[in-house]
């Protein structure tokens, strides 16, 4: 979103945008009473009941004054006053507050260079009658300039922010936005949350008419990664906290471009992605395309040792890579032969006690036809996830082929490194291996060609698990009946094997009293976790990153067929 000085703005995934429209109409809501706002289709034996609270910031706890307050389904609304203070006049029929979404009792707050604030949310539950306090959390902002010297901007560059995030338990770089940098070079990312940054420029060719001689010379602008060297995995990273303003600048280097060139061989009709990586570290800034007439890779790139990656995506996947090296002149790599991705068999072995196991049957399609699945396809899930911390992308099991294929198949597997994920409806997996890999704590490493089968051993004697969480307040709401609602979770559980553990990552449910009801696990050793809040992103498959919860929470031992109990303190926060 264009500024007023020309900088753009990056709405982080937290933020709310509020069009003029429905903003006009929200603040002709607040502007009524209270006691209009909400009363609205009110029973003439309905009797109001008062909420009344303070908008807060969660880092200084100073009132946020002009902060929207929303009741759930956005049924009413108002401004806080200069203090921060807001007061609701909601229905009340009997005994029970009338609301109409996310539960009973909640409020939600917005305001323009506020987030939700991910320990204490903005969507607060509330008591009427009690005064409440609802926090936000101050934005954080990046800003800087792409320059070519210390006194010449660089107008037009492209600018990418990444975020460490995690998922499926592993650090990962995702792409947050994109800006362009304006007239001055300066760029802006705002609405962002605390957490790890990596940013860079996009490759830009020097078009200057003034400069660029027509069959001459071409000139250009390689990327850079902040703060300032040659790749992403070499790249800086920024450390943002709530309310910080960082000041990141790209110094570009003008150099000169080189047409190169790629032939492609066997290449089939169907559509291909082209990847660059700077001394094979993968990472974005670089591209080149295809000319279809020539059946090659074509463009321009700079000095430099490169990889070109070739693939397509589909049915019937296939990929290459070639090695390319520009020095000086124009370049001519290899031919780049295209070869099908890999096809992994999949055995599985049952090591089952019970016979009476009753699972789904899960039902596949064969062109139109429904047709039913057997053997280890009723209970068991299987797929491949990028081990690469930018790459994404995987595998998954081929669809049966008919009514008597029970095999298991992960096809179209590129080559590259790979966590594998199994999970199962039936017992667990006791075993996963390749080639005397164990793949269920290594990564599965997949070459051109590569037919080596997964050996899978499931078993079903599964450990039990229960237990007691101290320090979890209960919720009360005077004057209110909650019988009739679903009991809102008091602590979030996470059992986290331990490192070279045969255990397998699982999340509890806790009862409103904080007991932990008898939960079947895998057997193993973990590291058993109770938070206040949700921790959605606990890297709980990074053995260094979680060298930080090290003194907290328990180590238990689960033995195959037996029960453990354990007595867990409830953590505050994010850790």
């Amino acid at each position: 979103m264009p500024r007023a000085d020309g900088t753009s703005v990056q709405r982080g995934p937290w933020s709310i945008m509020i069009g003029s429209a429905i903003f006009a109409v929200l603040l002709a809501t607040a502007c009524e009473s209270p006691a209009q706002t909400v009363a609205q289709g009110l029973q003439v034996d309905e009797e109001p009941t008062t909420v009344r609270g303070t908008v807060v910031n969660a880092i200084t706890h100073a009132p946020i004054a002009r902060a929207l307050v929303l009741t759930p389904g956005n049924t009413g609304a108002m401004m806080t006053d200069g203090e921060g203070h807001f007061e609701f006049t909601l229905p009340k029929s009997g005994t029970e507050v009338q609301f109409h979404t996310f539960g009973p009792t909640s409020l939600i707050a917005r305001k323009p260079g506020f987030l939700d604030d991910p320990n204490n949310r903005s969507q607060v539950d509330v008591t009427p009658s009690t005064e409440i306090t609802v926090a936000l959390l101050p934005e954080a902002l990046i800003k800087g300039r792409v320059i070519s010297s210390e006194t010449d901007p660089t107008p037009g560059i492209s600018v990418q922010l990444f975020s460490r995030q995690v998922q499926n338990g592993m650090p990962k770089w995702v792409q947050m936005g994109e800006t362009r940098a304006n007239s001055n070079g300066e760029f802006r990312f705002a609405e962002l949350l605390p957490g790890t940054y990596k940013l860079l420029s996009n490759e830009s060719m020097d078009n200057d008419p003034v400069t660029t001689i027509p069959g001459g010379q071409q000139y250009g602008f390689p990327p850079v990664y902040y703060p300032g060297v040659s790749d992403f995995a070499a790249a800086g990273t920024i450390q943002l906290t709530a309310g910080q303003t960082v000041q990141a600048d790209l110094p570009l280097t003008r150099q000169p471009y080189f047409p190169v060139k790629i032939p492609v061989a066997n290449l089939e009709p169907n559509a291909f992605n082209v990847t660059v990586s700077v001394q094979g570290h993968r990472g974005p800034g670089y591209s080149l395309g295809y000319n279809a007439q020539n059946q090659q890779i074509e463009g321009l790139l700079p000095n430099g040792n490169y990889l070109v990656e070739a693939a397509s995506y589909g049915q019937n996947s296939v990929g290459g890579s070639a090695h390319l090296a520009v020095a000086g002149a124009p370049a001519e790599g290899p031919s780049l032969t295209l070869t099908p991705f890999s096809s992994i068999n999949v055995h599985v072995v049952e090591e089952f006690t019970a016979t009476d196991w009753q699972g789904s049957v899960f039902g596949s399609n064969v062109g139109r036809h429904p047709i039913p699945v057997h053997g280890p396809r009723l209970y068991l899930q299987i797929s491949a996830e990028s081990a690469d911390d930018f790459q994404q992308g995987g595998a998954g099991l081929r669809p049966p082929t008919g009514p008597n294929d029970d095999s298991f198949v992960l096809q179209n597997v590129a080559p590259g490194r790979y966590w594998l994920r199994l999970h199962s409806s039936r017992g667990y997996v006791a075993a996963a291996t390749m080639g005397g890999v164990d793949v269920l704590h290594q990564p599965l490493i997949v070459s051109p060609g590569s037919s080596t089968p997964i050996e899978v051993t499931m078993r079903d004697d599964m450990a039990e698990l229960d237990g007691t969480v101290a320090g979890i307040t209960q919720p009360t709401v005077s004057g209110s009946k909650m019988s009739h609602l679903m009991p809102q979770p008091q602590a979030w559980i996470y059992c986290v094997p331990l490192p070279d553990s045969t255990g397998q990552f699982q999340q509890l449910w806790v009862s409103p009293d904080g007991k932990i009801n008898s939960w079947q696990m895998t057997p193993g050793a973990y590291r058993v976790l109770a938070f206040a809040n949700q921790q959605p992103n606990l890297p709980f498959r990074d053995p260094e990153a979680m060298r930080a919860y090290e003194s907290k929470g328990q180590v238990v031992h689960l033995a195959a067929g037996q029960k453990t109990s354990v007595q867990l303190q409830l953590i505050s926060g994010i850790e």
